[in-house]
């Protein structure tokens, strides 16, 4: 858990050149793979049983780059939050539909855990005249708390935390704003169905399609992808024909076109979240 002496370190680490930050997040990353078995192991369970198809050596080489990927990302947020402006803007460049955010029609973003999350969501703030919501789970440690969302919400945003209810999120979208959603994670059994991850069941809460259904809301899928001068974010074609009136069958289309996006860029994917950790009834734990 970061602490103010690593807030601190955030701040002092913002004016470096990009390629100093990157680098310093590569040796970070190889030294937590090396370092932190319990997560290793989360990362190769999750890679054997969505790439079987992978070699030993391709899944050890992809859990590597999983997190170097994690922690770079993690020190971008020093110049994220931190740096000027007029630095943001330039290593986040906004690609694909952009269009698809214009005006005030109900929309949802799905943004999937890629790393680059934190990325995504400053650069839409900043760049999109629009204002956007998203859903907000605070911090235990309180400085943290306030540091996570002052950094997120520099540009502009309006948190909604988990403890307000879907009547507040709706409003919120009819009433024009962007809903930042990110509900490819297990967040347990409460309110989860099982429908297929890369053919394994996968605990998966439905709000994506329920949203849309309640909001009258399009969805939009927004990836963002580091690179080497920052990162870019996709925006792609809303949905057609989404949702239907079966909930069911649309959280498992959600995951099927989730892999595309993964399939992609696998090694950017979020594996270190233990995302088969909820197992249907009777059967095994697999961390």
């Amino acid at each position: 858990m970061i602490s103010k002496l690593g807030i601190l370190f955030m701040r002092a680490i913002a004016p470096l050149p990009l390629p100093w930050v990157r680098a310093l997040g590569r040796w970070l990353g190889l030294f937590l793979h090396a370092v932190v078995a319990s997560r290793r192991k989360v990362v190769d369970t999750n890679l054997r049983l969505c790439f079987p198809q992978w070699s030993e050596d391709e899944r050890r080489r992809a859990a590597r780059e999983v997190f170097v990927y994690v922690a770079q990302s993690f020190l971008d947020r020093a110049w994220l939050w931190h740096a000027g402006p007029e630095v943001v803007r330039r290593r986040i460049v906004l690609t694909g539909a952009v269009r698809e955010l214009a005006g005030t029609e109900p929309t949802i973003i799905f943004a999937p855990h890629f790393v680059g999350l934190d990325a995504g969501v400053t650069g839409l703030t900043q760049q999109l005249p629009r204002r956007m919501t998203g859903i907000y789970t605070r911090q235990s440690n309180p400085v943290v708390d306030a540091w996570v969302l002052q950094g997120r919400h520099r540009f502009g945003g309006v948190p909604m935390s988990r403890q307000q209810g879907v009547r507040e999120l709706v409003a919120s979208l009819r009433a024009g704003d962007l809903l930042y959603l990110l509900p490819d994670m297990n967040f347990g059994p409460e309110e989860s169905i099982f429908v297929p991850f890369y053919g394994v069941p996968a605990a998966t809460v439905p709000s994506l399609p329920r949203f849309a259904r309640l909001a009258r809301a399009r969805v939009v899928p927004v990836v963002t992808r580091l690179t080497p001068t920052g990162y870019e974010v996709k925006v792609m074609e809303a949905w057609p024909a989404y949702p239907t009136r079966d909930v069911e069958a649309d959280t498992a289309l959600m995951n099927l076109r989730l892999q595309e996006y993964i399939d992609a860029m696998p090694s950017q994917y979020y594996w270190v979240h233990k995302r088969f950790k909820t197992r249907p009834p009777g059967e095994p734990g697999v961390y």
